[in-house]
């Protein structure tokens, strides 16, 4: 199911959603844009791969050798957002988007 968003709410949310899979800074626009359903979509995407990716940065500490495989996937997952917000839209990142889903803020 294509969630359909106003050329509006794109316009005025894009760098916000940017800065969506940039790690921590994920919290930002879900703080100040909450409002925004494009930039809420790409947030709640962006804080998933943020929880996950600290999780497997607690884990590494203990089995170094799942940080390489599960780092790279998470990077992959970003950069594919990315360039998602980049053309306007939204993609559903597997997991990641079915996880966001039961996120309410």
């Amino acid at each position: 199911m294509a969630q359909v968003f106003s050329k509006e709410d794109i316009l005025d949310g894009k760098i916000y959603c940017i800065l969506s899979y940039l790690s921590i800074l994920c919290i930002i626009p879900l703080i100040l844009k909450k409002n925004n359903p494009f930039v809420l979509a790409h947030g709640k995407q962006g804080l998933i791969i943020f929880i996950i990716q600290t999780a497997v940065w607690i884990l590494s500490i203990v089995v170094p050798a799942i940080l390489t495989p599960l780092t790279f996937v998470l990077m992959v997952l970003s950069f594919i957002g990315l360039i998602s917000v980049l053309k306007g839209e939204f993609i559903r990142l597997p997991i990641m988007a079915d996880l966001a889903d039961k996120i309410s803020l």
